[in-house]
């Protein structure tokens, strides 16, 4: 997986990937765009997109349309033509925000980056949360993935 990111050093891309093969979406020469952003930015953003005039912890925009496990297998066609790359689009993160969030679950800086930008790519893959069980289904793959790297509430 390829990261292109203002801020590269914070992205875990090996949580990424195994988010990939969680959900059955594991193909070759994959990537996405990491922006971390101000508050301020975030909240221009939501407005002018969601038209929610409030800071949120991240944002996805994703270049594909598909439905959840393994449809990444079925765009061969969305890739670039010439480095074959598939791009499945931005993932953007408030610092502010994850700051803010860190300290108020307990745990570090670190694991609320990794959740973020792990619940973005999961939107870039198809998922949502608007209802309850599907929810409840992004948070099961992320706690799985972050358990797996010893990455955990409360550190």
């Amino acid at each position: 997986m390829k990261i292109y990111s203002n801020k590269p050093n914070l992205v875990n891309v090996k949580i990424l990937e195994e988010a990939l093969k969680i959900t059955k979406n594991n193909v070759k020469n994959v990537a996405v765009g990491i922006e971390f952003v101000p508050w301020y930015k975030i909240k221009s953003l939501n407005k002018k997109i969601r038209n929610i005039n409030k800071v949120t912890d991240v944002l996805s925009f994703p270049m594909l349309s598909g439905k959840k496990f393994d449809f990444l297998s079925q765009c061969d066609d969305e890739r670039d033509p010439y480095s074959r790359e598939l791009y499945l689009g931005d993932i953007v993160i408030c610092n502010h925000r994850a700051k803010k969030q860190a300290k108020t679950f307990g745990h570090s800086i670190e694991r609320e980056i990794c959740f973020l930008t792990l619940h973005g790519l999961l939107h870039l893959l198809g998922f949502d949360h608007i209802e309850k069980n599907d929810e409840v289904e992004m948070m099961e793959i992320a706690e799985k993935i972050l358990k797996k790297f010893g990455i955990t509430r409360g550190e």
